[in-house]
């Protein structure tokens, strides 16, 4: 474990990355599993909370069957503790599933009740991840609002490009986030993920309030796909590939991702600011 890691495990306050996208289909929940994995494999004691309510697949990306969901927290049927997975390297999996309300049309008191659900979880964790859908509803703008840090995955396509400029745009503009972190994902080169980057960053610079930094690259890799058959983190599958690094190389860059004010205390005060509920 490096001086930074152990910092953090000996932090307060969790650090909260919420990784979204503009678009679906640019590998944003591979990225989200695979940084989970990673920091785990640094000894930060990892969660990773599927926050895609309508179309959840973190469990299918790791070939688990979880028999219960956050679904059936909220109707009552079961606590917090009794639907956590774990995963690879000891990542802690908060399973969500297919058709179930998102979190934006929650009421009051589903809110309330989540959020003492989270409480219940207790004070073991490090970093937390959430996976939100793509796109700009409300419960993705409202998870990365209250995060510590955004972390957006964009892929040299122009649909995607488009894309996620109109999610920081909205982020920046509505909801006062000052700044995110950008992914150039499946792309050939160090060089091909720069210049992507660099399209964002231009039109940022120019339009928004926003700063826009480069949290690095992850390349088209063969071994990517081989991976998602195997319905397992490239991490773990292919130690040695290129994407591997990459994530290991992404997951070290979290050291200093505190930049921004996020919300204090455990991981139920982060829920507290994403749902906007006031004790």
């Amino acid at each position: 474990m490096t001086a930074s890691d152990g910092e953090r495990a000996q932090a307060a306050t969790p650090l909260v990355i919420t990784v979204a996208s503009g678009k679906g289909g640019v590998g944003k929940t591979n990225v989200s599993v695979n940084l989970a994995v990673a920091l785990a494999m640094k000894g930060n004691k990892t969660w990773l909370f599927d926050a895609d309510l309508g179309l959840a697949n973190v469990d299918v990306l790791l070939g688990l069957s979880p028999q219960r969901t956050l679904a059936h927290v909220l109707e009552g049927d079961c606590d917090l503790n009794d639907i956590v997975l774990t995963g690879p390297e000891g990542v802690r999996i908060i399973p969500a599933s297919s058709g179930v309300q998102r979190m934006a049309e929650l009421s009051l008191t589903e809110s309330s009740g989540l959020i003492h659900a989270f409480s219940e979880l207790g004070t073991d964790v490090d970093v937390l991840i959430v996976d939100t859908a793509a796109g700009i509803n409300q419960s993705v703008t409202m998870f990365a609002a209250a995060a510590h840090e955004v972390l957006v995955v964009v892929c040299n396509e122009p649909a995607s490009i488009t894309d996620a400029y109109a999610l920081i745009k909205v982020l920046s503009r509505e909801h006062g986030v000052q700044h995110v972190q950008v992914l150039a994902n499946m792309v050939r080169s160090s060089v091909e993920g720069r210049e992507l980057y660099q399209k964002i960053a231009r039109v940022t610079d120019r339009y928004l309030d926003i700063t826009v930094r480069y949290a690095g690259f992850v390349p088209h890799d063969e071994f990517l796909r081989r991976a998602l058959q195997r319905q397992e983190p490239v991490i773990t599958a292919y130690p040695a590939c290129r994407a591997t690094q990459a994530f290991k190389k992404l997951a070290e860059a979290t050291a200093t991702w505190r930049g921004r004010k996020g919300p204090q205390g455990q991981i139920e005060f982060f829920l507290e600011q994403a749902l906007g509920v006031v004790s």
